[in-house]
């Protein structure tokens, strides 16, 4: 059944028509003339019969005339769907929950992480701005939300509890340490053994006094020395996923966490011997020392520091020989700008030299736009370059000049697209750089944390409710590793600000009118429909009566 209209002189009606099947033959009948097209429209008289007839039906076209007061209202519905599909089923919410069931809290904590993990993931900031952000979100269980509710619930992440056998020197065992043990306890049939993890660490500053011992002064890799910092270590299996989180005041060095982490995760989750990879920040004589001790030795893969360390300056850059390339598995062709690598042994050491052709050429590039700027600047005479420390290396300041160094052009060229590696490992030197090679990966996962962990200004004062407040990050960085599991599989490699532009673009309009409510749901755009697929949520309908 629909409308058409029928000319007839000069005028124009509207028909009501059916179509009908007779006799093989589709046949259209003419059920009624609903009258003059151009009187219809001065009196308004079609809004009014389609709102008449919206009456009988469920999924019925609100008309807005003007004649009646219409309520609507918009929120994003996409990435709550997503991530809550997630937190599901990565076990997170079954974890807090079982760990729930003995507290007698007047709110719901486990729906009030979830939305502080899902602000993590789309915008990031302080609880006060998450309790502000949740308006234009559809975010199931959070109706009843108050402000004071995400203080208490960091707070509860963060409490110390009273078995701390397994905690280090450098930390206190709290309830995110069970929530951390329990998921690996869940997921632990997928993995394939601890045999590889990878550490990394990266720092906080606070805006204000940076909680009771948290915070402090140290090595800042933010260039803020002028505030208390605090050290985030995060640690990953050999695919990728979060394992667990540490947190040190400020001033600890990266080296001295290194050793405990080792400790605290064969204690924690009974793993007898695995190899560490981390990057060059982490190498010391001390640290080696240790991870061979007799009594307990420790595979390890780390970076050296190619420009401090002579041997490796001196030694391994100079030494001769072929390299050879390395591709990785999962890539059945050879790749135009494959990883080479050569193995070097000095004093007894095993080291691996790295180079890829394709950033030695992006290296060469940078410093020779960085000359070539040089030679324009001080055709003008710019003494303020000395200040710049990009350009400063290559400069030579004399009593009453500046010239470009050619000396340390020639000295920086040896490191283009290059990187050494020390190892006590009896793999070959391609599985090991392929192993360190993964390392890049998890840090672009850093990349992304970094990102999450931007929550300043923190205005916690407790080391609990700080505690809980980044350990949420890292509840967030579980469920991104996640989304891109479920991405990958269904074959689709999407950048995450694209995502996360995509699956917010999508919302829900509810419409309230004559005492009837209608949830109308908007486009999906972009990618939102595969996102959807890849982590299997169904897509609200494009119009529902509530």
């Amino acid at each position: 059944m629909f409308v058409r209209i029928k000319k007839s002189g000069k005028n124009q009606y509207l028909q009501l028509v059916q179509s009908r099947r007779e006799r093989g033959k589709v046949k259209q009948h003419v059920i009624g003339t609903l009258g003059r097209l151009d009187k219809l429209n001065e009196k308004r008289g079609i809004e009014k019969l389609v709102r008449s007839l919206s009456r009988f039906s469920e999924k019925a076209l609100i008309v807005i005339s003007g004649s009646t007061d219409v309520e609507a209202r918009a929120k994003k519905i996409g990435s709550s769907l997503v991530f809550e599909k997630l937190w599901t089923t990565s076990g997170i919410r079954s974890v807090l929950k079982n760990i729930l069931k003995e507290r007698n809290f007047e709110f719901d904590v486990e729906r009030v992480i979830f939305t502080t993990v899902l602000h993590r993931l789309m915008t990031s900031g302080s609880d006060r701005n998450c309790d502000y952000w949740r308006r234009d979100y559809k975010i199931a269980g959070s109706e009843e939300i108050l402000l004071h509710h995400f203080y208490r619930a960091m707070a509860f992440l963060g409490e110390i509890i009273d078995e701390q056998k397994e905690g280090s020197v450098f930390s206190i065992r709290r309830i995110k340490d069970i929530v951390e043990e329990e998921l690996f306890q869940i997921n632990r049939d997928l993995f394939t053994g601890l045999e590889i993890v990878f550490f990394d660490t990266t720092s906080i500053y606070f805006e204000g006094e940076g909680g009771e011992t948290l915070g402090e002064l140290g090595n800042s890799k933010d260039h803020r020395p002028d505030l208390k910092q605090m050290i985030v270590g995060v640690t990953l299996d050999d695919n990728g996923k979060p394992l667990c989180c540490e947190m040190w005041p400020g001033n600890t060095a990266d080296v001295t966490t290194l050793l405990p982490i080792v400790e605290v995760i064969q204690k924690r989750f009974g793993i007898k011997r695995f190899c560490i990879v981390a990057d060059r920040g982490m190498i010391s004589k001390g640290t080696i020392e240790h991870l061979e001790s007799k009594d307990n030795p420790v595979n390890y893969i780390l970076g050296a520091r190619m420009r401090k360390v002579k041997e490796v300056r001196d030694k391994v850059l100079s030494c001769g020989g072929r390299y050879r390339e390395v591709y990785p598995e999962l890539n059945n062709c050879k790749s135009p700008s494959p990883l080479k690598v050569k193995e070097v042994s000095v004093n007894g050491k095993r080291y691996i030299l790295c180079l890829n052709t394709k950033q030695a050429r992006k290296d060469a590039h940078t410093r020779e736009n960085i000359i070539n700027s040089l030679q324009e600047q001080l055709k003008k005479g710019a003494k303020s370059l000395v200040g710049n420390k990009g350009y400063r290396k290559y400069l030579k300041v004399k009593k009453e000049s500046i010239e470009i160094d050619l000396d340390k052009i020639k000295y920086e060229e040896r490191f283009d697209g290059k990187w050494v590696l020390q190892t006590n490992m009896k793999l070959s030197s391609e599985e090991v750089a392929l192993k360190y090679k993964e390392l890049w990966q998890v840090e672009n996962v850093f990349r992304n944390m970094k990102s999450l962990l931007e929550t300043r200004p923190i205005f916690h004062r407790g080391n609990a409710t700080i505690t809980g407040h980044v350990f949420c990050s890292f509840l967030a960085l579980i469920l991104l590793k996640e989304l891109y599991k479920k991405l990958e599989k269904a074959g689709y490699y999407f950048e995450w600000n694209k995502v996360k532009q995509d699956i917010k673009s999508l919302e829900e309009v509810v419409i309230q009118e004559d005492g009837k409510k209608f949830a109308i749901r908007t486009e999906c755009l972009g990618n939102t429909g595969k996102i959807f697929n890849a982590v299997g949520v169904a897509i609200p309908p494009t119009v529902r009566q509530l």
